[in-house]
């Protein structure tokens, strides 16, 4: 199984970094290798997001865009979470009754290969036409 490298961020604000090879988008759990070597379960409750990572350290300087148009990546969608982070992306299964969705990022150039955001944490979602793609 492919191992994927993961940053979970929690509604609290707390950050966890590891790899899981079973993350499964309707379960409720999943097994993650921590970055200091250490196996646990994680519960889905009081997650916000989870980055799937090209890499650890990510660009600290790296200002987003979300300029990208991805071809067959589905529609474009605006999160906005409780805590005020706000990121655009592509989604192609999106619905406010399962447990959370999967997006391909906007900004192809970023740290991160797609995301997963659990419903609970999010205040808002609008879809946005090609040319829409700026915070506003």
């Amino acid at each position: 199984m492919t191992s994927n490298q993961i940053v979970i961020h929690y509604i609290d604000g707390s950050i966890k970094k590891g790899t899981t090879n079973n993350f499964e988008p309707d379960s409720n759990s999943f097994s993650l290798k921590t970055i200091d070597d250490k196996q646990e379960e994680v519960n889905i409750v009081g997650i916000k997001s989870i980055f799937f990572v090209k890499d650890f350290e990510g660009k600290k300087l790296f200002s987003y865009e979300y300029k990208d148009n991805i071809p067959d990546a589905g529609r474009k969608i605006k999160i906005e979470f409780y805590d005020g982070e706000i990121i655009i992306g592509f989604v192609s299964g999106y619905s406010p009754r399962h447990q959370g969705f999967f997006m391909i990022p906007a900004d192809l150039d970023g740290n991160n290969s797609r995301i997963y955001a659990v419903a609970e944490s999010i205040k808002k979602v609008q879809f946005l036409e090609s040319d829409k793609f700026k915070l506003l």
